[in-house]
């Protein structure tokens, strides 16, 4: 873990921020008068800044992970593909029976 996934972890709001989003879009929604309004819209877009800061953390750790590449069938044939070396007989044959000058 890198030291903003520790950090991270220290919150002490565990819940999901995407939960407290929908929630608090939800709790808005439900507001009747303009003051509730505006107070609560400040709140969806807090929950909207918490939200996006742990997506930007969590993209920011999987930036500095090397990426896993996925060895394909073919990538695996041809490590294991050995390699021919014309034996000196068959030449001589195949110039015989093609007639190679």
């Amino acid at each position: 873990m890198s030291i903003a996934t520790d950090i991270l972890s220290l919150r002490q709001n565990q819940l999901s921020s995407v939960k407290t989003l929908m929630a608090k879009i939800d709790w808005l929604r439900a507001a009747e008068d303009e003051a509730h309004i505006s107070s609560r819209g400040f709140a969806v877009r807090e929950a909207a800044d918490i939200v996006l800061l742990n997506v930007a953390t969590h993209a920011a750790e999987a930036l500095n992970e090397p990426p896993v590449i996925p060895r394909t069938r073919r990538a695996l044939a041809t490590i294991r593909r050995k390699v021919r070396r014309p034996d000196p007989g068959q030449l001589h044959q195949r110039r015989l029976y093609y007639r190679i000058e």
